[in-house]
């Protein structure tokens, strides 16, 4: 098993934009092989950071997941504009052991 977190740096005052696009689209994505979604918000980080946090059999099945999130217009929706609200990001993977 794996761990996929997305880590993403907000624009100042804007991380609770993107937290509320995340959970509209959280359940859109949760039958994709993406499992325990998990939303973290910084209390000692960097200020306005989100953490998008899945567990996936292996990395395949979230870039699968992300692929075939292209497909569902409610989930484009529920994204729409998340790039706007975010100056950077990283995605880190971890193997579970």
């Amino acid at each position: 098993m794996f761990v996929v977190r997305n880590v993403f740096r907000t624009h100042p005052g804007k991380a609770k934009e993107l937290v509320a696009k995340f959970q509209a689209a959280s359940p859109l994505l949760a039958g994709q092989g993406l499992r325990n979604t998990r939303i973290l918000t910084d209390v000692v980080a960097d200020f306005w950071t989100v953490v998008v946090e899945n567990e996936v059999d292996d990395p395949q099945a979230f870039f699968a997941a992300n692929d075939s999130r292209q497909g569902q217009q409610a989930a484009r929706d529920a994204l729409a504009g998340y790039m706007d609200l975010v100056q950077t990001g990283r995605r880190e993977i971890f193997k579970v052991e």
